[in-house]
């Protein structure tokens, strides 16, 4: 369920180069990390990556490389309801997601499984939408 694609270090270089990013050698491997072996991952577990990975990083670059990414639309942010941390997705497009309360990892569900229905007052204005259920995984 949680089968992430490998991408080739020219193609994560040319991924950042079509949406504007400089591919500097840290940000190719970051980017790599998040989109191929990180799922959702917070950024204290890219630094932890990054500082196991990379030579002589620091937290600063991890977090504005991260946020680069995001900025370029190559990653989205989400935060979990009550919860300060930060959680960087590669799934860009729209989609929800489930959280297993015994392990605490998070899965992608496609837009298209879920049904909504919204009858929201005209005076709100919804621009986005994110939906989290809780349980457990059954493998």
């Amino acid at each position: 369920m949680k089968n992430k694609a490998f991408l080739s270090t020219d193609l994560v270089q040319k991924k950042l180069q079509e949406a504007g990013v400089q591919p500097t050698l840290q940000r190719i491997a970051i980017c790599k990390y998040v989109l191929c072996e990180g799922d959702h991952p917070t950024a204290e577990q890219v630094t932890k990556w990054a500082e196991k990975n990379l030579e002589k990083i620091s937290q600063a670059t991890v977090y504005n490389t991260l946020n680069t990414l995001v900025d370029a639309g190559l990653l989205r942010t989400f935060k979990l309801p009550h919860s300060e941390k930060v959680i960087y997705d590669c799934n860009t497009h729209d989609h929800y997601h489930f959280l297993d309360e015994a392990s605490g990892s998070l899965y992608d569900i496609e837009a298209k499984d879920v049904s909504v229905e919204m009858k929201m007052p005209h005076q709100f204005k919804v621009n986005s939408m994110e939906i989290v259920f809780k349980g457990n995984f059954k493998s």
